[in-house]
């Protein structure tokens, strides 16, 4: 991505189809064109947050006041295996089977 000292960023044609590509989005001549004016009004709106001044400002984790709403952590009875495997489409009595997802090959 090009950048000039005083000039607003902007992103080129190359640019949003190589962004495409490792997305895996097979894009119209038309949506690029679009992406590419899009994206490059955006990366202008991120630069001007850059000309603020932060100095005074702490870092946040989160944007909003928030605190630790989970219950607390207590020992409880376990759900029995059949009763786990009664409502899976497809088990063997111990676990659930499922199709692969990553292209193993299994027995299930």
């Amino acid at each position: 991505m090009p950048t000039h000292d005083d000039a607003e960023p902007s992103l080129t044609r190359e640019d949003v189809i190589k962004v495409a590509m490792l997305a895996r989005l097979a894009l119209s001549e038309n949506e690029i064109s679009s992406l590419t004016q899009e994206l490059t009004q955006i990366v202008g709106f991120v630069s001007q947050l850059s000309e603020i001044d932060t100095t005074d400002v702490e870092p946040l984790a989160h944007p909003l006041d928030s605190q630790n709403v989970f219950r607390e952590d207590k020992p409880a009875r376990s759900l029995k295996t059949a009763d786990a495997l009664r409502s899976a489409p497809r088990h063997d009595g111990e676990c659930f089977l499922v199709p692969a997802v990553l292209g193993e090959a299994s027995s299930a």
